[in-house]
């Protein structure tokens, strides 16, 4: 199945000069959708990954059903302030500026196999963020899996020494 022509292209979007890969319309066709969830979660299958990491926002959407595929729990990581209990947090570099994630203080345990899902792969801070949260409270990352990656913005680069995949690479 050919996921690139799932994804919509928005030039212009948030701002000029942006072309925004938009997946809505690949979470509008079941068949597509059902068969992005298998191609995550398979190279993972037998792996003994024990939780799966979604990314806020659009990580939830595809982390929580291969977290369901692979039999593991999922766990959320979230823009500051979002979570209600202890948290553990990061801060990392942005643009223009700072961001920070955060995640439940008791959401992993240590040594805890861990595979961290998201929608796009860009910069990598965000996903380099999320493996320092992970790796904060002693669970092991085993690998990184998006829907698309933007190679051109080195994000690859950044998480060097770690399994990545991407089902849909644009340069």
């Amino acid at each position: 199945m050919d996921l690139k022509s799932r994804i919509r292209e928005v030039p212009d979007f948030p701002q000029k000069g942006i072309l925004f890969r938009d997946v809505t319309p690949l979470l509008q066709d079941a068949e597509a959708f059902r068969y992005t969830i298998d191609l995550l979660a398979e190279p993972y299958r037998g792996r003994g990954i024990e939780a799966v990491v979604g990314i806020e926002a659009r990580g939830y959407i595809f982390g929580a059903p291969v977290a369901y595929a692979l039999g593991s729990q999922f766990v959320l990581v979230r823009k500051l302030g979002k979570l209600p209990a202890l948290t553990v947090k990061v801060e990392y570099a942005l643009e223009y500026g700072t961001s920070a994630l955060e995640m439940h203080r008791d959401a992993l345990a240590p040594g805890q196999r861990v595979l961290i899902v998201d929608d796009l792969l860009a910069t990598g801070g965000t996903a380099l963020a999320t493996v320092k949260l992970v790796e904060g409270v002693g669970a092991r990352v085993q690998g990184l899996t998006f829907v698309v990656e933007l190679a051109g913005l080195g994000g690859r680069g950044r998480l060097k020494g770690y399994p990545l995949s991407a089902l849909v690479v644009y340069d």
